[in-house]
Parts: structure tokens; sequence; C-alpha cells
């Protein structure tokens, strides 16, 4: 068995695991640790926790220590630092006519390294940029070119449900979305009503799959051969995977019968399937 604590560097990130050794922490604690970036100050989600050694395949770095009035100092300098930070990449990149949108700035908390995440159209030849800003804070500095959910995740803002962006309020990471989800879920395959804020496809899909996978397991889909209950047979030309309501068209009557998918007996289910036209149209969207 191993003592393990999870600790983030960002509000909504991911959790990272280090090893507390005799320092025991509590939740929201500051930590100082180090990691392949320096040393970087996070905070406590996880407190001392045994779990099996064999979840992890290397060493885990120790904690060097509970988080002091003195370092919490230094993060309130690092603040300062990123603000300012910000406001000379943007000149900068002005004055090189750059084609790129600064994001966001991070600092490492023993100043050894400054980020710069950016977003751009195309590749950027920022070797002049890099010269620039390290001849200003005399320092490393490390750009990096960010995706469109990356980007919606650092800034934040509203769905078209209203509430706050997923990945901003509590995903700690990504999760592959697919169209299939889409078109599982019963969705109009239209870019717009499926598509977040970002221009890709809505995580949410994600969030609400195992249900509907669940769902469809006990409801008949579209093209189904069914048998009603005055023992008539039909085809479900529509069905609400989530009120489990079914159109069934049958053999005795054109007009199609709404019936309840517990009413009717399966005897042939069919497929949801995305055809090649439909994927191709739509690929872009699954990107990160």
């Amino acid at each position: 068995m191993k003592e393990i604590v999870g600790i983030r560097f960002k509000k909504v990130g991911k959790i990272y695991y280090f090893a507390p050794g005799d320092i025991k922490t509590n939740l929201g604690d500051k930590v100082i640790v180090e990691t392949v970036r320096g040393l970087e100050c996070g905070d406590v989600v996880i407190a001392n926790r045994t779990i099996d050694d064999k979840s992890f395949a290397s060493a885990l770095k120790p904690i060097i220590r509970i988080a002091t009035a003195e370092d919490m100092a230094v993060l309130e300098k690092n603040k300062k630092l990123v603000e300012e930070a910000f406001k000379v990449c943007q000149e900068k990149i002005a004055y090189r006519k750059l084609k790129m949108n600064l994001i966001d700035v991070e600092c490492t908390f023993d100043h050894n390294k400054l980020l710069f995440y950016f977003t751009a159209e195309s590749r950027v030849d920022f070797r002049e940029l890099v010269k620039d800003l390290a001849a200003v804070f005399r320092t490393r500095i490390e750009l990096r070119q960010i995706g469109v959910r990356d980007e919606a995740k650092i800034l934040g803002g509203l769905g078209i449900c209203g509430r706050e962006f997923c990945c901003k309020a509590h995903m700690g990471d990504f999760n592959p979305v697919s169209i299939k989800m889409a078109k599982e879920q019963g969705l109009s395959l239209n870019p717009t009503k499926i598509s977040g804020t970002c221009g890709r496809l809505m995580c949410c899909l994600k969030n609400e799959q195992a249900a509907y996978e669940e769902l469809l397991k006990i409801t008949p889909k579209v093209g189904a051969v069914v048998v009603t209950p005055d023992g008539v047979k039909g085809r479900v030309e529509d069905a609400n995977i989530i009120t489990g309501k079914l159109r069934i068209k049958t053999d005795k009557s054109e007009v199609p019968v709404i019936l309840d998918r517990s009413e009717v007996k399966l005897l042939k289910d069919a497929e949801i399937r995305v055809n090649r036209e439909e994927l191709k149209a739509l690929k872009k969207l699954e990107d990160q």
C-alpha cells in the first residue's frame, strides 16, 4: 500500500499525486512540491489516503512543505508578475505583427519559467518574441499554442444551457466526444445544435452518454420490428429515448400508433449508424 495526496495547480485542473512523507494535509491546504516545471504551489484536493501501490508505475515525488506565510507572499508577487507579463507580451506581439491571440500566462512558483498560452489559425514563428520576452524578464520563456477547447476552459463563459462551461466549472480533463454520441442521443446533426461556444462537440454529450446507453438497451430503435399488445406486427418510425414513447406503423393501419416501450415485444432491433457523408462533414467538431 502507498500513501498519497492529490494536488491541483489550477482551480479546475488535472489532479496530480504526490507522496506526503511525514506531512499530514487537510483539504484546501496549499503545499509546495517539485514538478517537471520546477517548484509549484498547489491546493490539496485529496488529503492523505492509502491506496494500492500498483496504481502507480513510478515513484511519486514528495511534498516539500505546507505553504508558509513567506510562500503566500511569493504567490502574490507572482500574480503581479503574470499581469505585467501579459501586458508586455501583448505589446511585443503587436510590435512583431504576429497573427496570434494571447490567452493566458503562468509563472512557476520559483520564477524558473514563464509560460504563455496562445491561439492561432496556423503555425507561428515566435522565436524573436521569445528573445524579446527573455530580455525583459530574465527567465526561461515557453510559448504554447493551444486549441479552442483549452481556450474555452481558460477564459470560461456560459453555455447554451445558461450555465457555466462544464470544462471551466468541474471538468479536470477533456473526454473524447463523438458524432456517434449525438446520433445515439437522438440529436439533430446540425453543427449549431450540437457544438458549444468553442465550436466543438458539447462536452455534456459525454456526461449524458452512459444514461443513454442504458436506455438504448431497453428502447427499440427507429426501424426496429415490434409486436403491439394486440399481436400486430409493426415497425418503429420514431422513438423518444427519454420518455420511452414509440410511434409505430403497423401492418393493419395507415395511422401510426403511440405506445410505451414496455407495451411492445421486440422482434428485431435496428442499429444507429452515422453515414460517411455525415461523419466527414462533421468530423472537425470532434477535434480538440
